[in-house]
């Protein structure tokens, strides 16, 4: 009889906040895989009773690495509650574009290199290192003095990488942590700060184009657009040369959504219909794109420690009523379905999406990636597929941000203001760094009666919903051959290459206040 295992990863590192995962291997290979989101935060009621126009400042606290998608989708939903969805100033519109896409860049730069890079690079070999680069010398002193954190504790045992690359990469984790300072420097020019920007707001922004602040901004996105030419782009490529198999690992669902986002208008109300840097859509295996229609959104929450009661609502009607004790639940993420089956959202579904759309751009960078590989578009659902989808988008927004910021008009409107209505209802819906984003509002009495989130990981890293169907890295994670259960790499670079997102940090405490536990993780 076949050996059965059961391997428990809790919590998974190097991600966005508090995710166990649980696979079931039998003779080798994983059979059952189960991810429980263990952090309820509660902002769907944190903001009710509130004025409308604190949600945009308000949402972005629900993550600090990608907080301007959450102004973002918040802003559309008001805009739209608000009556001014097709007012907003060309103006306001572009440097919405211009401040999520900082956040963008600093994403998807410190997704690859300070988390799920480290899967892939042997940083030890820098301890061995014995030129004059900087970077690389300030590692090898770092890990001689035994000061390994960030980079231990790790799995061992499958880095393939050669000596010069290992050495190269790690040079390269110490210059990305400057490329996303620049990041946050280019985003705080319109935005005023980085994380949790103050610029966007109901109607467009805050901020006020000025020559001086379009040239700032210009020579820090160059060092950027360099930095992603020269460095980013490449290593994603040595690291696929060096693990060829992992096109080949961690497919999931098979099926991809996308809002679309980046307006590039804003005179038609429909958001799903607006012309955008990414398109709207969905596709399948066979990449044939068909509409999203936001009313066959539901969540469900059978194995989600929320009552039965509010499973199978749109988001729109949704309640948030924790159940900390419901019995047949492991997650505080619920499952939301599209016309009820699971979909991947994020850069591949993005690029899957724009590639089925017929985007040229898209078509030219990811014809050019599979040539490379001598491989055919199926090996895009994978680990590695969504590695290069990353930066490939990452490459595509820098380009089009220098585009947009030649396009602000100094002198001109930035925000069309309106009062706050007595009542109203608004769906704001985009695309933040790690997926598909909506917020649902509505407004009585002039405050909030009702706020709901569906954020990018709530889709990726779902629970079985009331059908038992699994989520999307739940499935990436069946038919998964584990080598040593001990050093469970294939199970980690799986999880790592969605980019979940869940929250910053647990502390548990009495009514009273006492603390009773805390838990630091490396």
């Amino acid at each position: 009889m076949a050996e059965t295992r059961t391997i428990t990863i809790d919590p998974i590192t190097r991600i966005e906040g508090h995710l166990k995962v649980e696979v079931v291997v039998e003779a080798g290979v994983v059979k059952e895989a189960r991810c429980s989101a263990l952090l309820f935060r509660g902002f769907e009621n944190i903001l009710l009773n509130r004025d409308p126009r604190d949600a945009a400042l308000l949402v972005q606290r629900v993550c600090g690495v990608c907080p301007v998608g959450h102004a973002a989708a918040s802003a559309l939903c008001l805009d739209n509650a608000f009556g001014v969805d097709a007012e907003v100033p060309h103006n306001g519109r572009v440097m919405r574009n211009l401040i999520l896409g900082s956040n963008y860049l600093q994403s998807h730069i410190l997704h690859f290199y300070h988390l799920a890079a480290l899967d892939f690079v042997d940083v030890a070999a820098a301890a061995e290192y014995e030129g004059a680069d900087e970077a690389l010398c300030g590692v090898r002193d770092f890990i001689a003095r035994g000061e390994l954190s960030p980079f231990v504790p790790r799995y061992e045992g499958d880095y393939r990488l050669s000596k010069e690359a290992n050495q190269a990469a790690t040079a390269h984790y110490v210059k990305a942590l400057e490329a996303r300072r620049t990041a946050h420097e280019l985003g705080a020019i319109f935005g005023g700060k980085l994380p949790h920007e103050v610029g966007i707001v109901v109607g467009g922004v805050t901020e006020v184009p000025t020559s001086d602040k379009i040239a700032a901004f210009l020579s820090k996105l160059a060092g950027l657009r360099k930095f992603i030419a020269d460095v980013y782009l490449p290593d994603v490529l040595a690291v696929a040369q060096a693990y060829p198999d992992y096109f080949e690992i961690g497919a999931g669902c098979r099926r991809w959504l996308s809002y679309g986002g980046f307006d590039l208008e804003t005179a038609e109300a429909d958001l799903l219909k607006r012309k955008r840097l990414f398109p709207a859509g969905r596709v399948e295996a066979e990449l044939s794109l068909a509409p999203v229609d936001p009313g066959k959104i539901a969540e469900y929450v059978r194995h989600s420690w929320f009552e039965d009661a509010t499973s199978g609502l749109a988001p729109g009607a949704g309640e948030t009523k924790p159940a900390p004790e419901k019995e047949s639940g492991y997650s505080w993420i619920k499952a939301p379905r599209y016309d009820g089956q699971p979909h991947e959202v994020g850069p591949l579904a993005r690029t899957l999406v724009a590639y089925a759309a017929g985007d040229a751009a898209v078509k030219k960078q990811v014809d050019g990636l599979l040539a490379q590989f001598g491989a055919q578009a199926g090996a895009l659902f994978s680990v590695l597929g969504r590695h290069a989808a990353r930066a490939l988008e990452t490459a595509r927004v820098a380009e089009a941000m220098e585009r947009w910021v030649m396009e602000l008009k100094p002198g001109e409107p930035v925000c069309d203001w309106r009062p706050v209505p007595d009542s109203g209802s608004g769906m704001g819906l985009t695309e933040a760094p790690r997926g598909a984003l909506g917020h649902w509002a509505e407004i009585e009495g002039g405050r909030l009666s009702r706020y709901q989130l569906v954020v990018p990981t709530t889709w990726n890293a779902s629970p079985h919903d009331d059908e038992g169907i699994p989520g999307p890295i739940e499935q990436a994670l069946i038919g998964t051959k584990v080598k040593d259960s001990e050093n469970p790499f294939e199970v980690v670079r799986i999880v790592r290459s969605f980019d979940p997102c869940l929250a910053c940090s647990v502390h548990m405490l009495t009514p009273r206040g006492r603390e009773v536990g805390r838990w630091r993780v490396l």
